[in-house]
């Protein structure tokens, strides 16, 4: 059963042999992909990459090599395929952990316009034009 990352975060500074730890721990650990966090998220959305590309606004060949493995994506290029995909607010910050980019934080100007967007199911022009009007980087300029 898994345990909350509180409990795992209390076992590590607690714990006296560091790789006793990590051993009775292991199944704790995220051991996902990106591409394999996106597969996952195509087929509970019964979504084509092509598909979330288009919607991402992203170049095809691009998109296609961050569903594939082969770029590692910006954060911002993860939030355009979060805004794609339609994903909650959870999932996209399940995507960006996976990815070791930082999770959209409220108190950021630019990730509370973001938060707010994705919990909207916005689009990216929509996004985009919020961003304008709170004067804070576009997606691709952060």
């Amino acid at each position: 059963m898994k345990i909350s990352t509180g409990a795992l975060v209390s076992r590590i500074i607690k714990g006296k042999d560091f790789w006793k730890i990590m051993e009775d721990n292991d199944a704790e650990f995220e051991e996902r992909s990106v591409s394999e966090y996106l597969a996952e998220l195509c087929q509970t959305y019964d979504m084509l990459p092509e598909h979330v590309i288009i919607k991402a606004q992203l170049d095809r060949t691009y998109g296609h090599q961050i569903f594939n493995g082969t770029r590692n994506p910006s954060r911002d290029k993860l939030l355009q395929i979060a805004l794609g995909f339609g994903l909650t607010l959870k999932e996209t910050q399940t995507l960006l952990k996976i990815a070791g980019k930082s999770m959209l934080y409220a108190k950021i100007k630019r990730d509370a316009v973001c938060i707010y967007a994705i919990s909207h199911k916005m689009g990216i022009m929509e996004l985009q034009d919020m961003l304008i009007s709170v004067d804070v980087p576009l997606l691709g300029e952060g």
